[in-house]
């Protein structure tokens, strides 16, 4: 998931660069996308380690294959410590690699945006901030794995940067922003047990899965936009195939927002939607500068 989510929005700034200045570079295309793939598993073994230390995923009785925690320190198979080490050892490597991007893109653009993303992914787990047992976790992941990788990817190609550039990375930041909102409802009795505050356990089940219709409808009512106003080419309306598969999850968490195995099937279609979605405006605009 690491490898598709980072792939997947890196691959939408470099495509919408090489649209708008027909220039690609693939060494700073490779090198972005290991920067951002080294932040994105710097975040997520940060989670476990401080999931685990705060006693989180261990008061969660209900893991799923989307939620809870990887339950590789639970079931004993590596510990703790390692998994801090290993996630210490991601945040330098992809700290390492921003660096050289900025030394050799110019301006300090790629320094002030990995900064940024240093931030979110460490504190989101991490004390004293711990933004993740707020109910500001989901507009940090959001941000992180939305503009600062999209602006971050365009930069490493374009040199510049534009406000249509941070519109054009709504779309995908509010997509994986839900896929952690989805996928805190079968942790709900978990998070309340522990003082995690998240959007879910402030806002009850119910008024949750409401909020998650409103935005996933928002989602492809932006982007239609976005292309009538000319920011995103036209072929982006392939994204628009991903409807049934949006239905599918809107009718599911509006069913079963308060069972754990019956709203998996939403789980699924959210992370689905996510990868899908980013292909899909990453290629309209490769799409519109061939054609």
């Amino acid at each position: 998931i690491v490898h598709l989510n980072s792939s997947k929005i890196g691959g939408l700034g470099a495509a919408a660069a090489w649209h708008d200045t027909s220039r690609f570079s693939w060494p700073n295309f490779f090198l972005a996308l290991t920067g951002a793939m080294s932040f994105h598993a710097g975040t997520n073994l940060a989670n476990d380690y401080f999931d685990h230390v705060s006693g989180c995923d261990e008061a969660n009785p209900n893991p799923t294959p989307f939620s809870g925690g990887s339950r590789v320190i639970q079931e004993g198979l590596i510990p703790a410590k390692h998994i801090l080490y290993a996630s210490c050892i991601s945040f330098l490597l992809g700290s390492i690699i921003g660096l050289y991007l900025n030394l050799v893109s110019g301006g300090n653009v790629i320094l002030l945006l990995g900064i940024c993303g240093l931030f979110l992914g460490v504190f989101y787990s991490a004390g004293p901030l711990r933004i993740g047992y707020g109910s500001l976790g989901e507009l940090a992941v959001g941000i992180g794995f939305g503009p600062l990788m999209v602006l971050g990817s365009y930069y490493a190609q374009a040199q510049n940067l534009s406000f249509r550039i941070f519109l054009v990375s709504i779309p995908v930041a509010v997509l994986i922003a839900l896929v952690l909102f989805i996928n805190e409802f079968p942790d709900y009795n978990a998070d309340r047990a522990v003082g995690k505050r998240t959007l879910v356990v402030i806002l009850g089940k119910k008024n949750a899965a409401v909020l998650y219709q409103i935005l996933l409808a928002s989602t492809y009512l932006f982007m239609i936009c976005l292309v009538m106003i000319r920011y995103i080419p036209v072929f982006a309306f392939l994204a628009l195939l991903t409807l049934p598969l949006a239905i599918k999850a809107f009718l599911v968490s509006k069913k079963n927002f308060d069972k754990i195995i019956e709203l998996l099937p939403a789980n699924a279609a959210t992370i689905a939607l996510h990868s899908l979605i980013g292909i899909s405006l990453a290629l309209s605009f490769v799409l519109d500068k061939i054609f």
